[in-house]
């Protein structure tokens, strides 16, 4: 069902965890399927300077969460915000259709946490 890709980033998750301290943190899920993705982000002159994330879910959406940190690790805050699902999906050389939708929260958990950042250095 999954491509060598996907199973590498669930097999060996990168960023993951708890982080001490964070400057935001974001927390989405989906109630279809039942994932649940929790980011911390450390953000240091506008960039993102480390990202951790917990992800209770199913093989995609463990693979997206650790592409998606990946991806904007060290961006601003406005480029790691406009991360797209599409974006992570095609990282991950593609997704099954059926866990688009379901599996890939790691932008929204991105721009909720960037939200939750801001919304405290208002």
């Amino acid at each position: 069902m999954y491509n060598e890709t996907v199973m590498e980033h669930f097999q060996n998750p990168r960023n993951t965890g708890e982080m001490v301290d964070p400057d935001g943190i974001g927390e989405v899920g989906n109630p279809a399927c039942g994932d649940v993705m929790r980011l911390f982000i450390k953000v240091e002159n506008g960039r993102l300077t480390d990202i951790k994330c917990q992800t209770f879910g199913c093989a995609a959406a463990i693979a997206c969460a650790s592409a998606a940190s990946e991806m904007v690790m060290g961006k601003s805050l406005d480029e790691a915000g406009a991360l797209t699902r599409d974006q992570v999906a095609e990282y991950l050389d593609g997704l099954p259709e059926q866990k688009l939708a379901c599996s890939n929260l790691a932008p929204d958990a991105i721009r909720a946490a960037i939200e939750n950042y801001r919304s405290q250095n208002a």
